[in-house]
C-alpha cells in the first residue's frame, strides 16, 4: 500500500472528509512521527507496533571496486517492531502459498 492508496482508502471510508483533507491528515500524522523519531523519541501504537531509533555502531567495510578498507561511520536508523495483535493478524490472514520468498526458502526442506 502506498501513501496515495492510504489517502484514497480513508477518503472512501470517511465520506465527510475530502481527498485534500484526508491527504493533509495523513501527511500531518507521518510528519509528526518523523519529527518524534528525529528527536530520538519512541512511538508506540497499541495493537499495531512501535517505532524507535536504533544505533548502528561504526564498523570497517570494504570498497567493492578497489578492495580498500573504509570506515563506515555510526548511524541512527528507524526500526519498527510489530505488536502482537498485528503479528497474529498477518499470520492468520496470509495464505501459506503467498508467504514471502525468504520465509518459504527458510521453512522448506532442501530439494534433492
Amino acid at each position: 500500500m502506498t501513501r496515495s492508496d492510504l489517502v484514497a482508502l480513508l477518503a472512501l471510508r470517511f465520506g465527510q472528509l475530502t481527498q485534500r483533507d484526508t491527504e493533509f491528515a495523513v501527511k500531518t500524522i507521518l510528519d509528526a512521527m518523523s519529527d518524534a523519531l528525529a528527536r530520538g523519541h519512541r512511538i508506540e501504537i497499541r495493537g499495531f507496533g512501535s517505532f524507535q531509533v536504533n544505533r548502528r555502531p561504526p564498523r570497517k567495510g570494504r570498497n567493492p571496486r578497489s578492495g580498500e578498507q573504509v570506515l563506515i561511520p555510526e548511524k541512527l536508523v528507524p526500526h519498527f517492531k510489530p505488536g502482537k495483535a498485528l503479528r497474529e493478524q498477518v499470520d492468520a490472514e496470509l495464505p501459506a502459498d503467498q508467504q514471502p520468498a525468504q520465509e518459504s526458502r527458510r521453512s522448506s526442506p532442501p530439494q534433492p
